[in-house]
């Protein structure tokens, strides 16, 4: 459970420091990977919390 928090927690940091270099340089390969990181962080927290109600349902 710690390992999954962490890992979103990262995930969404990576996100902000693509974005801020993104607002920093104006290179749109920055704000690219930030929306791709992103992106995957949501999926797998939705996952997180679907297992979670998956386990408290049965």
């Amino acid at each position: 459970m710690l390992l999954f928090r962490w890992t979103i927690f990262l995930l969404l940091l990576a996100a902000g420091v693509c974005f801020t270099f993104y607002i920093g340089t104006g290179r749109p390969h920055y704000r690219r990977w930030g929306i791709v990181i992103l992106k995957w962080t949501v999926i797998a927290a939705l996952g997180f919390f679907g297992v979670l109600v998956l386990e408290r349902l049965l």
